[in-house]
C-alpha cells in the first residue's frame, strides 16, 4: 500500500483548511495603483507618516485588515506622506492619515484623521465588489 495518496490527501486538506489572508501591505507606487485599477481590483491607499499620532492609531487597524479573510481581495498601498509629494498631489491628498478606497478605477470613499476601526472597515468594504 502506497503512502503517496494518503500524504497527498493530507497536504490538500491542510491547504484547504489554511485561512485565506488579505494581501500584505505594499508600498505605494502610481504604477501599482494603476495596474490594480486596470484589473478592477479593490484598493485602499493609506497616506502614512511615522511622526503622525493619528497614523499610528490607524496602523494596527489597517494591519488587522491585511490579515482578515473578509478583505482577502483588498490591496493596501501605503503612501509615504513625507516623500511621495507628486503622488500625493495626483491623489489630492493634503493631509497625512488620509485613507482612500477604490473599486477598480472608481473612488468609493475617502476619510482623513479617522481612528475608529468600524469606520475604517466600512471604508475598506466600500472598495470590495
Amino acid at each position: 500500500m502506497s503512502l503517496l495518496p494518503k500524504f497527498s490527501a493530507l497536504l490538500l486538506g491542510i491547504a484547504l483548511a489554511a485561512p485565506a489572508i488579505a494581501q500584505p501591505i505594499q508600498p505605494f507606487s502610481t504604477a501599482a495603483l494603476k495596474a490594480a485599477q486596470a484589473k478592477g481590483q479593490s484598493v485602499l491607499v493609506d497616506a502614512y507618516a511615522s511622526w503622525c499620532p493619528i497614523c499610528r492609531k490607524q496602523e494596527p487597524i489597517i494591519n488587522a485588515l491585511s490579515k482578515d479573510r473578509a478583505f482577502d481581495k483588498l490591496l493596501i498601498l501605503r503612501l509615504d506622506y513625507d516623500n511621495q509629494n507628486a503622488e500625493k498631489r495626483e491623489l489630492g491628498i493634503v493631509q497625512q492619515s488620509t485613507l482612500i478606497a477604490f473599486d477598480g478605477g472608481k473612488e468609493t470613499g475617502r476619510m482623513v484623521g479617522v481612528t475608529d476601526a468600524e469606520q475604517i472597515k466600512a471604508l475598506a468594504k466600500s472598495a470590495l465588489p
